[in-house]
């Protein structure tokens, strides 16, 4: 998803790294693993965040400080996330710091500890993260979405936990899912910087090169029981909260790019988008309204949300829904369909206008879907869809029956 061409090699155990070039002094290295919250075990919920936590408080041969001091000393940052299908660890540098900071990002990734006491304390930090979640309706409603969404499959698990869970969590559930997942056929490294292909590939080599696994790639359970829903909860606070949305194509289906497109037409982030145009700019009835496309490895969600006044909320709702409706129904015209392609090749241009945004997508696109497209192979694809494949898949995706709605209402109010 790069305008230049990445080059890709495999370390002597197995292990890819992607490298893109930059001028930049500044350079991002990171390693991701296919072992995201999708993953866990029922008695698990949470337990790859709360890993992204601990691989910081402690290895075989450093503490917590020694861990947090070892880039920021030299002005770099290091960093983590965990999402439903990756977890990934981090650093942003001086490109003259690339030897310290794969030295420590190989040190993090095999050869934590887990110490106990820190365990306990960051057991309370996380409890504290989640318990600013549930304050905010706003961020909760996504999540509780797709809970209903995805039902009991991994993919409706909070990815921070439950309080009960990850209270529950010890040194030896560490240790097993970082032995079940942090293995080289299961990770990627990513780098975009200056230092060359060899000398990166010399020093990623004498850090990661030694790590050896005979297990493969991780293979998540799949997803086939969709029932769309209407919820109406007592959960805002002044706003009322909608969100819709429904099933949509994975990272692996043909019909993903078609999905992005419509999805950034309907609802995406120029003050021009249709819901944009129509609930905001002609109404008033919400400051903030937008579409979302989440693609997973063989499944994926479209959604819809606005923050509105409860007194407009129905007028809301169905006002996204007529948008959505005309997209089933009427063919986009040749001056639509072109302006909303040149659109959204400007936002995908924009969106990798960061360096270390660009590192951590590249990881997570050969992790999970096992090669790079560069912005022209994005814009070839582009150019190929037709307002029949378009009006097509709105029939498919925003058909009535198979629309989902999860809608907060003030708590005390009918």
């Amino acid at each position: 998803m790069i305008q230049d061409e990445p080059t890709i090699f495999t370390l002597s155990n197995g292990m890819r790294v992607v490298y893109l070039h930059t001028d930049k002094q500044v350079a991002h290295l990171g390693v991701t693993v296919l072992g995201g919250s999708r993953f866990e075990d029922d008695h698990e919920v949470g337990l790859a965040h709360f890993l992204e936590h601990c691989i910081f408080k402690g290895t075989q041969k450093r503490k917590t400080y020694h861990i947090l001091s070892r880039l920021d000393s030299v002005g770099g940052e290091l960093n983590a996330y965990t999402a439903k299908e990756e977890i990934c660890i981090y650093g942003s540098f001086s490109f003259e710091h690339l030897k310290r900071t794969s030295e420590l990002l190989s040190d993090i990734t095999f050869h934590s500890v887990f110490p106990e006491k820190e365990i306990e304390k960051e057991k309370e930090v996380v409890l504290d993260e989640l318990n600013a979640y549930m304050d905010s309706p706003s961020d909760k409603i996504f999540d509780d979405f797709e809970n209903y969404l995805f039902g009991e499959h991994p993919l409706g698990n909070n990815i921070l936990g439950t309080e009960e869970s990850v209270r529950s969590f010890h040194k030896d559930d560490l240790l097993r899912y970082t032995e079940k997942f942090f293995y080289p056929d299961n990770m990627v490294i990513s780098y975009v910087g200056q230092s060359s292909v060899k000398q990166l590939e010399k020093v990623l080599e004498k850090d990661f090169g030694h790590i050896t696994s005979k297990k493969e790639k991780q293979h998540p359970k799949g997803f086939d029981d969709y029932k769309p829903f209407r919820k109406v909860l007592k959960e805002a606070n002044y706003q009322s909260h909608i969100l819709l949305g429904g099933l949509a194509p994975g990272y692996n289906d043909d019909e993903r790019r078609v999905m992005s497109l419509l999805v950034n037409m309907l609802g995406g982030p120029a003050l021009n988008s249709r819901l944009n145009l129509s609930v905001r700019e002609k109404y008033g009835y919400t400051y903030n309204i937008e579409a979302n496309y989440t693609p997973y490895q063989e499944i994926g969600f479209w959604s819809i949300y606005a923050g509105t006044d409860p007194k407009y909320m129905k007028k809301t709702e169905k006002l996204i829904l007529k948008e959505l409706k005309r997209f089933t129904e009427v063919l986009l015209t040749e001056g639509q369909l072109k302006k909303g392609k040149e659109q959204f090749k400007g936002h995908l241009a924009l969106s990798m206008d960061s360096n270390s945004g660009m590192m951590l997508g590249l990881g997570k696109s050969l992790l999970i879907f096992d090669q790079i497209d560069t912005l022209d192979d994005i814009y070839d694809e582009l150019d190929r869809i037709t307002a029949e494949e378009i009006r097509a898949l709105a029939q498919k995706f925003f058909a009535a029956d198979q629309i989902s709605t999860l809608i907060f209402e003030q708590n005390g109010k009918d």
